[in-house]
């Protein structure tokens, strides 16, 4: 018999009960109350690792945002997509509710010659713009950053005539190119000293503060930072025990309290822990046997959907390297201790280190440290066969 089950395991699922987030959410909904009345603010910047919950919370904010009146689009970056067709898509999306208006429909042209200057020099494949190839030699601009540039400002400046604020949603935005993420920056920094009401919400994985910085010094300054990390006690047990009230089903605290050590407080292992125990269950509550009965099956669900998936992009030499920091025992480790558990110089690993760090495994935590950007990435090593055999062969 089907069973309602209000636990949503999965890649930005909203859950029914949103836990230990409302200071980020009325903190962000007030600056969009400051971006409707024309006074922008910093954008903002989440970073955390899988499975905190950086999506649901953007997506979160979205919604608000477009209640506000705030036009909104989401962004999802991946190494396939390219940053700058999405982006232009985004634009022409804003012109084209923009010019539904009638009376403003004399200021769309503007903006419509910038999008179609960085669509036909930086994404020559798209066809939106049907051109000749003498018109199309008017458009071509070798400089991204001036080109998306005069797309934010024109845009930005539409934005402020129409009183219609703009806010884009950017997730995964550690997958975006160098260049594209400098001109980004640059665009929102001019959009920004003209006044015009536009702006970035931003999540992505920890590194991503080291290639905002890298990328332009004054990042720091454009973009407001905000770690997002596991729940306190406190609020893991509000995200255990509250979407299963709306049901009459209530937790012993002692089940409670298993829940909070199994998944140290990361969002989508408590949703994943939590729905299979509720889907076990058929009483009004829930006991800590009833916890402890489905643990093994949490780790097999975790390791078959969660960690394997990321653990079979790695090559040969990808899986020796995590192999060697998990050996390290405590993490983060040092890039000295992995060569050391290699038997290879800090050198001669680097183009690995590298290589995993863009895959998004590892990320750099501090000068020559790194951790892994999966949480309790290194329990579901342990567990490989791969693993103890490798430690057997050394």
């Amino acid at each position: 018999m089907f069973k309602v089950n209000p636990y949503r395991p999965g890649a930005g699922l909203m859950p029914v009960y949103i836990a230990g987030r409302d200071e980020d959410i009325q903190n962000v909904s007030q600056m969009f109350d400051a971006l409707t009345m024309d006074i922008p603010t910093q954008s903002i910047i989440f970073s955390g690792l899988r499975g905190v919950g950086k999506t649901v919370l953007i997506n979160k904010l979205q919604s608000i945002a477009e209640e506000k009146g705030i036009f909104c689009k989401h962004i999802e970056i991946e190494e396939r997509n390219d940053f700058i067709s999405q982006i232009a898509e985004c634009s022409q999306a804003f012109l084209r509710t923009i010019s539904a208006k009638e009376k403003f429909k004399h200021l769309i042209q503007k903006p419509l010659e910038a999008i179609k200057s960085l669509v036909v020099s930086f994404n020559p494949e798209d066809n939106s713009f049907s051109l000749s190839m003498q018109d199309r030699e008017l458009y071509v601009s070798n400089n991204l950053t001036q080109t998306l540039t005069e797309v934010f400002s024109t845009i930005g400046e539409t934005a402020q005539k129409t009183e219609t604020p703009i806010c884009f949603f950017i997730d995964e935005i550690q997958y975006m190119k160098q260049n594209q993420l400098g001109s980004l920056i640059a665009a929102l920094h001019r959009a920004n000293q003209l006044g015009y009401p536009i702006m970035i919400i931003g999540a992505g994985l920890p590194k991503i503060y080291k290639m905002l910085s890298d990328e332009k010094s004054y990042s720091e300054r454009l973009f407001m930072y905000k770690k997002i990390d596991s729940l306190t006690d406190e609020q893991s047990e509000k995200a255990i025990e509250e979407p299963a009230k709306k049901f009459n089903i209530i937790y012993a605290h002692e089940a409670t309290n298993k829940i909070v050590e199994i998944t140290k407080g990361y969002p989508f292992f408590i949703q994943q822990l939590c729905k299979i125990v509720y889907d076990k269950t058929n009483k009004d509550v829930i006991e800590l046997s009833d916890v402890e009965n489905c643990i093994d099956e949490f780790l097999s669900s975790l390791d078959e959907r969660f960690f394997k998936s990321r653990y079979e992009r790695c090559a040969e030499s990808d899986k020796k390297f995590i192999f060697a920091m998990v050996e390290c025992g405590e993490l983060p480790c040092t890039i000295s201790n992995v060569a050391h558990n290699l038997n290879k110089t800090v050198g001669s690993i680097s183009t690995t280190r590298a290589q995993l760090i863009s895959k998004g495994i590892i990320y750099p935590v501090r000068y020559k440290e790194l951790d892994f950007t999966v949480p309790e990435f290194s329990g579901y090593i342990q567990r490989l066969e791969e693993y103890k055999q490798w430690c057997i062969s050394k």
